[in-house]
């Protein structure tokens, strides 16, 4: 595993999950499952289960490294990669692959996200060793393709095209990226079995991705690759403080996926949610018989159904006829809201 680096991505805001999420304290530094770790201490876990301690980093904002420390101290200085700017997800992948690259030019990277949650980790750890070693034998961009349970529009779907023959495993080529369906069409990708839903958990060699960012995001490139042995060392900051900001602000699906030829995907059955909103968290959650979900105090729910209650642990709610609604009582803020409107939370002024 010597070859095999981790990098997570903890920097963005979780705007979909306000008013618990919030631009000082995102989603992935909070208990939103109420057990007792955040969501980046659970992936951090999950990861040093099966990668050494050394080869695993955080990848975030700069304004969250104390965030970052404090929840995860083994943590050193070195491991935590803090972005001045919030240019989306290929410069961050450009930043990273280049200061892995520098450490070892044989390097394998799992780019992961933060703030998923994932209960089948034997089968996640099975999927990702296969991917490393498929990336670690040919030129690939390894994305994990989640079979999909429901007609969701909330995700971006991945069109299988040919599968592998060579391989000892089943992977894909992906024929096409698609952006978030509407319900009719997300049902016929369901019926058709040759969609899975995009996760955003990549897997791929520093030199594959590293090659496909000069190709295909020459500009991203150029800016973060224009001084030669800055990489960990002292000069590093400095360069990056001054050249990141400049990087275009794309995501990585755009600027390299979507165009790359040596695309492949591996279909996972792990029981995975991305926690991405409140009517996400409601569909991953333990439900009462009225399909209510209730974190933190107590509750009393006359008459009420289909709800997402988070309350402090000391606090009780008491609702009658209350249905399909988001209540969120966190810190001198109390939300509440039609679930089937939520996708305007991210939009309220938080003023």
């Amino acid at each position: 595993m010597k070859n095999n680096y981790v990098a997570i991505m903890a920097g963005g805001i979780g705007s979909r999950f306000w008013p618990a999420s919030s631009e000082d304290k995102p989603k992935q530094f909070l208990d939103i499952l109420g057990i007792g770790k955040s969501l980046l201490r659970l992936t951090y876990e999950r990861f040093l289960s099966f990668f050494p301690e050394e080869n695993i980093f955080i990848v975030t904002n700069k304004r969250y490294n104390s965030l970052v420390n404090e929840q995860i101290p083994e943590l050193s200085a070195s491991q935590i990669i803090n972005e001045p700017s919030r240019n989306n997800t290929a410069p961050s992948v450009a930043y990273t692959a280049f200061k892995i690259y520098d450490l070892n030019p044989n390097a394998n990277i799992v780019m992961a996200p933060s703030d998923h949650v994932i209960l089948k980790e034997k089968e996640f750890k099975n999927h990702i060793q296969n991917a490393l070693d498929f990336a670690s034998n040919n030129d690939a961009l390894i994305t994990l393709g989640i079979l999909p349970t429901r007609p969701d529009t909330g995700y971006g779907y991945i069109e299988l095209g040919e599968k592998n023959k060579d391989s000892k495993f089943e992977i894909f080529k992906v024929k096409s990226f698609r952006e978030k369906p509407d319900l009719t069409t997300a049902k016929a990708y369901l019926a058709s079995k040759k969609y899975l839903w995009n996760a955003g958990i990549f897997i791929w060699s520093t030199k594959s991705i590293i090659s496909s960012l000069e190709k295909y995001a020459p500009g991203i490139y150029n800016k973060l690759n224009a001084a030669k042995g800055i990489y960990n060392t002292g000069k590093e900051r400095a360069f990056i403080e001054k050249n990141y900001p400049l990087t275009t602000k794309i995501s990585i699906d755009f600027a390299v996926m979507e165009k790359a030829q040596n695309i492949f995907t591996i279909p996972a059955d792990i029981a995975w949610s991305d926690l991405g909103t409140w009517n996400s968290l409601h569909a991953f959650s333990e439900k009462d018989e009225n399909q209510n979900v209730v974190i933190g105090g107590k509750s009393t729910l006359i008459n009420s159904s289909n709800n997402i209650i988070k309350i402090s642990t000391d606090k009780n709610i008491i609702t009658k006829d209350l249905n399909d609604f988001i209540v969120i009582d966190e810190n001198n803020i109390l939300l509440i809201y039609p679930k089937s409107k939520e996708q305007e939370i991210k939009d309220i002024d938080k003023g």
